[in-house]
């Protein structure tokens, strides 16, 4: 019997067969595509900045959050978008009264940016009543300091 899948038995009947190794290779594809996808839902909405290290640093969820970002050159972001700061109050100011009390900001800050403008950032989101404030750092090496 040329070209029949399966072994017979002494009987003459097929035997089933199960292949694994197609199995092994859809199994490994579909982990990696997960692994991939819940990667990419874990980025903050922000500009690309080098954050400073954190040891205490837990996982967030940046869904409903408003990112504002500090760049090295002390520029503000709203989202992806570079903002002045009067633009930055009246955002923050419209955000608070369309989100009310479930307001939530995070600050996506360099860490070369100046304390000062980290501050201003965090006073004029307390004037605005918005008390959710989430501050994204990156996990500090083993040994660093």
């Amino acid at each position: 019997m040329a070209g029949s899948s399966g072994g017979t038995t002494a009987g003459g009947s097929k035997k089933a067969r199960i292949e694994i190794i197609p199995l092994i290779d859809v199994v490994f594809f579909l982990l990696a595509t997960f692994i991939l996808f819940t990667l990419s839902l874990n980025k903050s909405s922000g500009v690309t900045v080098s954050l400073p290290q954190s040891s205490t640093n837990e996982p967030r969820d940046p869904a409903g959050t408003v990112t504002i970002s500090i760049t090295e050159e002390n520029a503000l972001a709203w989202d992806k978008d570079p903002i002045s700061l009067d633009e930055f109050i009246a955002r923050l100011q419209q955000y608070k009264q369309t989100a009310g009390p479930d307001a939530r900001i995070l600050i996506n800050g360099d860490e070369s940016a100046l304390y000062s403008s980290a501050r201003y950032v965090f006073d004029e989101i307390r004037k605005v009543g918005i008390t959710k404030v989430l501050i994204e750092t990156r996990v500090m090496q083993p040994g660093a300091r």
